[in-house]
C-alpha cells in the first residue's frame, strides 16, 4: 500500500508542476503570429467568475455535509467543486490565449488589487496540489490523512475561489 501511496503522490506532484509550467507559458509566453482576436473570448472572464461562485458554494456546502457526516455526497459535491475547478482552468487558459494580455486594473485600489492578485496566483499554484492530494486521500478512504490535508486545502481553495471571483468584479 505505501509503494502505491508513494507512487501516486509522485504522479500528484508531477501533474501539478507540469501543470503550472504549461499554466504560465500559455499566459505569460509567446503565442503564433495572428491568433490573438481569432475567437471572441470577451464572455469568458464572466463564465470563469462565475465557476469559482459556484466551486465556492460547493466546497462551503461539502465541508456542511461533512459536518452532519453525509459522507457519500460530501465525496460527490467536493468531486463536483474539483470539475468546476477543472472547468474554470480550461476556460481560463483558453481565455488567456486567445487575448492579448492581462487586463490592466485602473481603479483607485491599486495596492489591494495587486495584493489580492498576487496572493491569489501564488495559492492557485500551491492549491493543485493540496486539492489532488486531498482528492487522493479521501478516493482511497484514508481518512485520518484526508483529514489532515483537508483542514489546509480547504481554506487555501475557498481563497482562491473566491478572490476569482473579486479580482473579477475589480477588472470589470
Amino acid at each position: 500500500m505505501a509503494n502505491q501511496d508513494n507512487f501516486w503522490l509522485r504522479i500528484i506532484y508531477i501533474v501539478s508542476v507540469v501543470l503550472s509550467a504549461a499554466v504560465a507559458f500559455l499566459i505569460l509566453g509567446p503565442r503564433p503570429e495572428g491568433i490573438e482576436g481569432t475567437i471572441d473570448v470577451s464572455g469568458l472572464p464572466f463564465v470563469n467568475a462565475t465557476l469559482n461562485g459556484i466551486t465556492t458554494s460547493l466546497l462551503c456546502y461539502g465541508y456542511i455535509l461533512i459536518r452532519k457526516k453525509k459522507r457519500q455526497l460530501h465525496k460527490n459535491v467536493m468531486l463536483s467543486a474539483f470539475g468546476t475547478s477543472g472547468a474554470f482552468l480550461v476556460s481560463y487558459v483558453i481565455y488567456h490565449w486567445f487575448k492579448a494580455g492581462p487586463k490592466l486594473y485602473i481603479g483607485d485600489f491599486t495596492e489591494i488589487y495587486l495584493f489580492i492578485l498576487l496572493t491569489h496566483i501564488v495559492l492557485a499554484a500551491i492549491i493543485i496540489p493540496l486539492a489532488l492530494v486531498t482528492l487522493y486521500r479521501g478516493w482511497t478512504d484514508n481518512i485520518s490523512k484526508h483529514r489532515k490535508i483537508a483542514k489546509i486545502t480547504l481554506p487555501f481553495w475557498l481563497y482562491v475561489s473566491v478572490t476569482g471571483v473579486v479580482i473579477y468584479r475589480m477588472l470589470y
